[in-house]
């Protein structure tokens, strides 16, 4: 088998974790993944200031563990590389230089397309055209790069913009050999690198049911036993903290996806047929994973300057808490007009009850309001604004106090999903400052549709908007046997994941047994969905139904605006969407509790 472990989920994650995942056991590949969408915009915006254009953090993990890796043969793949693969290659053969250590230093470019001609390009979700000039342009390239330099006996693989599992599957491809035609093993390789990405989300961290992980301030990291026919083991460091169970690799399989076809340059992997058990202590297998061609197009990160926005907040105590957020509003208004920005948002959130009770927690009867304004002149969304909201100080509501000092306007970025032919696309490889011969092409052919099926992005099986019920799912309220209903919150019987894909919202929810989904599958439509979670009235949401995993994924459209950096929410990633759905109650059938 190949072991291959994560060492980061994000820019800022644990520095440590290199070390801990090169010294607590055996591996034979050690990645990580840097980049997000926001991401590529702070590199873009450190860039500009004259900072590296990739993640220095991944230096400082890789000056701990580059003589271990090297003298044991482990691999090093990341995407650290971000905007400047070149660059962060370049310092890696300067650290490796300092460090008096031998290394192969490959890089993979070709994701930038910002010199290409994106003008008036279509977005992926609303179909809109691209109405400004990019600041950042890069297309999420595969796995075959990674695969053709450590075949040509690269030590570490520095890459920009490729998916995130490609730091799996290219590994895989290098080991096993797997041609264009395997789809089955390629996807299989896809799933288990989306599990291990977002690195301790796997194993045990952001979890539900959080207090059946152990020793979670001492997460281990995650590792996958990648074998030759695509299936396998998820599983962490023995000593570490955390846990992997069945629960915990199905939060993260619903974790930013959409469709149960996820497609990708490689492969498209079908989520509907994972099938997942629990072989032990810390260890559950994959198995079971179909694919299919992948689709003859390739997406794009597209980034933005989008104009200059500023946020007030303001705390709201005891009584009358909208009829205060009201007054609030008026006085800030009289000063500055809200017609005279190109956009306002205002976001009443409470942090207890909306009225005292007796007994009551020191923040009940709180509430936050947050008053967000947009424009293209910062000026008008500066000072202007920030200041005009704490004029109202002596002449607001009562117990009127702040968050957030006036202050300037900053500006923001729009993310801009699209797509271009894959064949407009060439990934390039350099090895030690020399190109190598280009990557195998990915497909032999794209992506078949099924009958009623549209491409990405579009109408696909499994998905329901109307708030239908499952085919033979349970009435509201009634379980398997008749048995009388309880009151009391969703997540006693049901996890949640859920997070952000560019302006829309993926809230995925899952529960333990067949009988429970049967009836989670009949209770929770989409005309529920948006009863239980009122920021999503109006908004288009696609359902898609996991049986094999007894899960249920909701897409909610647009709840995010133009993206994260570009939201005005306070839980700008939908992070916390999950756990205010399991707040909720309903009635739920006694003998599912």
């Amino acid at each position: 088998m190949l072991r291959i472990a994560n060492c980061s989920g994000f820019y800022g994650d644990r520095l440590s974790a290199a070390r801990e995942m090169v010294e607590g056991g055996p591996i034979d590949v050690l990645t990580g993944d840097w980049l997000a969408e926001l991401t590529m915009l702070i590199l873009a915006g450190n860039r500009l200031k004259g900072r590296p254009g990739y993640a220095p953090t991944f230096l400082r993990q890789l000056e701990q563990v580059l003589g271990t890796c090297l003298e044991r043969g482990i691999k090093v793949v990341s995407n650290a590389g971000g905007l400047d693969p070149a660059g962060c290659a370049g310092a890696v053969a300067e650290l490796a230089g300092r460090l008096g250590l031998p290394v192969k230093v490959a890089h993979v470019t070709g994701d930038d397309l910002s010199g290409h001609d994106l003008d008036g390009a279509p977005n992926l979700d609303t179909g809109e055209r691209l109405p400004a000039a990019p600041l950042t342009a890069n297309a999420y390239l595969g796995g075959r790069p990674i695969a053709a330099a450590l075949s040509a006996g690269a030590d570490v693989v520095v890459t920009g913009r490729v998916t995130d599992a490609a730091l799996v599957t290219g590994p895989g491809i290098w080991r096993y050999g797997w041609r264009p035609g395997d789809h089955d093993a390629l996807a299989g390789s896809v799933v288990a690198g989306h599990v291990i990405e977002c690195g301790c989300q796997a194993t045990g961290g952001n979890y539900a049911f959080f207090g059946e992980v152990p020793d979670l301030a001492h997460c281990g990291f995650p590792l996958v036993e990648l074998e030759s026919d695509g299936s396998s083991v998820i599983t962490k460091h023995p000593g570490t903290g955390g846990l992997v169970s069945v629960g915990t690799v199905t939060a993260q399989l619903l974790y930013e996806i959409a469709s149960p076809r996820y497609p990708g340059p490689d492969v498209v992997a079908r989520f509907d047929t994972i099938r997942l058990e629990q072989q032990g202590p810390d260890r559950v297998r994959i198995s079971g994973v179909r694919g299919e061609a992948p689709p003859d197009t390739l997406k794009v990160a597209v980034n933005y300057v989008g104009g200059y926005r500023n946020t007030m907040t303001m705390v709201l105590t005891g009584l009358e808490i909208e009829a205060k957020a009201r007054l609030a509003q008026e006085a800030i208004w009289s000063r500055v007009p809200r017609e005279s920005f190109d956009r306002v948002d205002v976001e009443l959130t409470p942090l207890g009850a909306t009225a005292p009770q007796p007994d009551a927690a020191p923040l009940t009867g709180t509430a936050l309001l947050r008053v967000t304004v947009m424009d293209a002149d910062r000026k008008k969304a500066g000072r202007a604004f920030s200041s005009a909201v704490v004029e109202t100080g002596l002449a607001s509501y009562p117990g009127f106090y702040g968050l957030t000092p006036p202050g300037d306007a900053s500006p923001y970025g729009v993310y801009w999903p699209t797509l271009v032919p894959a064949e407009t696309v060439r990934a390039r490889v350099w090895l030690d400052g020399r190109e190598l011969d280009g990557p195998e092409p990915a497909g032999t052919e794209p992506a078949r549709l099924e009958p009623g099926e549209r491409a990405p992005g579009g109408l696909e099986p499994g998905r329901r908007t109307h708030g239908e019920r499952e085919p033979g799912g349970l009435e509201p309220g009634r379980g398997t046997h008749g048995d009388r209903a309880a009151r009391t919150a969703l997540g006693t019987i049901m996890g949640a994941r859920s997070g952000d894909k560019g302006g829309n919202a993926n809230l995925g929810v899952w529960v333990r047994t067949a009988e429970q989904f049967a009836w989670l599958s009949g209770h929770l439509t989409v005309e529920r969905l948006r009863e239980l979670l009122p920021a999503t009235a109006g908004l288009e949401i696609d359902r898609f139904d996991l049986p094999n995993l007894h899960a249920l994924n909701f897409v909610v459209h647009g709840l995010l605006g133009r993206g994260v950096a570009a939201s005005p929410r306070l839980d700008a990633q939908a992070k916390a969407l999950g756990e205010e759905l399991r707040a909720r109650h309903a009635d739920i059938p006694r003998s599912l509790l």
